[in-house]
């Protein structure tokens, strides 16, 4: 299993994604985390096919701190199915690597 994951959600407006961008660093679940957007998502749901615009955030964390962070998308989501993915990190500068470790560092 990788150290290191990036997890993305998505939501409806610019302003939920700060919040749970900021929420999720402010409790040291990730130690970073960008939004992006809006983009436009096409998906099945309830029996129809609909298009609407999100917003992304991509969070940077740790394996270790990932059940916290899956928690916190969850508790802090208006989505009834909020999208959580998480890819591993499989390679990077190890300053950027050693600084989401201690950003995640529990207390």
């Amino acid at each position: 299993m990788a150290e290191y994951l990036t997890v993305s959600t998505t939501t409806d407006t610019a302003e939920k994604a700060q919040a749970l961008a900021a929420g999720a660093v402010e409790a040291k679940v990730a130690a970073c985390a960008q939004t992006d957007g809006p983009v436009t998502s096409v998906y099945r749901w309830e029996g129809a096919v609909q298009t609407d615009q999100e917003w992304r955030v991509l969070y940077k964390t740790t394996a270790g701190r990932y059940p916290e962070l899956e928690a916190y998308i969850r508790r802090s989501h208006d989505y009834e199915t909020p999208e959580i993915i998480a890819t591993p990190v499989t390679h990077g500068s190890d300053a950027y690597l050693s600084w989401v470790r201690e950003q995640t560092a529990r207390d």
